[in-house]
């Protein structure tokens, strides 16, 4: 019997050999549903291990399960054409060992930007590597309708020429939204959107899978992807490891494969240990753009809440009865932000988010703080020094957090997200 073939018992893993209600309460797994789990912690390896490649001996080692395993598994792949041979390892003086790795170009994804007033889309590999792209402006305020025909004119352009199959669209929008449902929320200051089925209406237009997610958080995961390949083995950023490892609902952490066979335990999470080892555990990502926002990459995925709700960094109150928020509050930091830019004050702007990510850092106690979003690319310096000096002079503990860029886009983040099942997340 082979990993996809029969049932675990093993308690120990919540999350990872059987789903949870809202109670909490875990039930069982059908069988494909293990099958697929295994061959994506294999996926998974491969894909950070780059074009180097690692043996079925790793791959067994690093999943927990048996060699035998492993060999069905990657036979699987290999017939899929996701999974091909790529060399062999230096003897050690046995028999020399055959590499497996990832084969980006079998199948490709698609994330989209919507903006409030541009739209950005690209389309990926599954190494989460650019090979095309497509941009222009948009009219958030010209309703869901017209964003829609947008969307599908966008995903026609990057994916009009001859290539793989894609296995899904990533759309980030402004929030807030239902990640869960594909229901946009009541965004600030456009009140036609509440309520608009936008996944279940992408989906019955593109006829394929579309993955709903707030721009931030799709900011969060390209982010984070973004420096795990900067600080990983050239061999894996030379791969472009991906756009972002976590599109997970919640801030689990590791997760372990589930062998069935006869006789063999089950793995105790060191792929997690793999997977986000190299990576900052906590991080927050900025976005200031049109609005400003925030995705929160907590113990190694995004973090979006009970409600998809977390993140709405732009209104948090930093000044009592200052201008008016077109949230209805004022004082907000997106209005004060946002003002201070419209008269070409960057440093000021610099400052106020500076202030409101010292509070979110006080709170959370993140490794790093990553800036994106239009206004921070026209000013870079401008912002990273801003906000790092604010964080520096409010550091309560002198480990304080990185400040950076970002290094990836929204669209990149939302393919990301498209790619997640592929590889077991999501």
């Amino acid at each position: 019997m082979d990993s996809g073939s029969g049932n675990s018992g093993h308690g120990g893993h919540s999350g990872h050999g059987g789903q949870s209600d809202e109670h909490g309460r875990r039930g069982g797994v059908n069988l494909p549903a293990l099958r697929g789990h295994n061959d994506a912690l294999v996926l998974e390896l491969l894909r950070g291990a780059g074009p180097a490649g690692l043996g079925r001996t790793e791959l067994a080692a690093r999943t927990g399960l048996t060699p035998q395993a492993v060999s069905k598994i990657t036979a699987r792949l290999g017939a899929d054409g996701l999974v091909a041979e790529a060399g062999r390892a230096a003897s050690t003086g046995g028999k020399p060992r055959t590499l497996l790795r990832l084969v980006p170009d079998v199948r490709h994804a698609v994330g989209v930007h919507l903006d409030r007033d541009a739209l950005r889309a690209v389309r990926v590999d599954l190494a989460g590597r650019v090979v095309a792209e497509s941009g222009g402006p948009l009219d958030f305020a010209a309703g869901p309708e017209a964003a829609v025909e947008a969307v599908v004119r966008a995903v026609a352009r990057v994916g009009a020429h001859a290539g793989p199959p894609l296995v899904g669209v990533g759309v980030a929008a402004p929030g807030p939204l239902d990640h869960r449902a594909g229901v946009m929320g009541r965004v600030t200051g456009f009140p036609s959107w509440k309520g608009f089925p936008l996944k279940g209406v992408l989906e019955g237009r593109l006829g394929l899978p579309v993955l709903l997610d707030k721009d931030t958080n799709a900011g969060a995961a390209a982010a984070a992807g973004a420096w795990l390949r900067a600080t990983w083995p050239e061999a894996g950023a030379d791969a472009g490891v991906g756009a972002g490892f976590g599109a997970g609902a919640g801030a689990g952490g590791g997760r372990g494969a589930v062998d069935v066979g006869p006789g063999v335990g089950v793995g105790a999470g060191a792929v997690g240990d793999v997977l986000v080892g190299g990576a900052p555990r906590t991080c927050v990502y900025l976005h200031v753009g049109t609005g400003l926002g925030a995705g929160l990459w907590l113990g190694g995925g995004v973090y979006r809440g009970a409600r998809s709700a977390a993140g709405e960094f732009g209104h948090q109150v930093i000044l009592l009865d200052g201008p008016p928020c077109r949230c209805g509050a004022r004082g907000c930091v997106e209005v004060l932000c946002l003002e201070a830019v419209a008269r070409g004050d960057l440093p000021a702007a610099a400052r106020i988010v500076g202030e409101a990510a010292a509070n979110l850092v006080a709170l959370l106690d993140v490794d790093r703080v990553l800036l994106g979003g239009r206004v921070v690319a026209a000013a870079p310096d401008v912002f990273v020094a801003g906000v790092g000096a604010v964080l520096a002079a409010r550091a309560l503990d002198p480990a304080r957090p990185v400040v950076a860029l970002a290094g990836a886009g929204v669209a990149e983040g939302a393919a990301e997200m498209a790619l997640a099942p592929l590889f077991g997340r999501g």
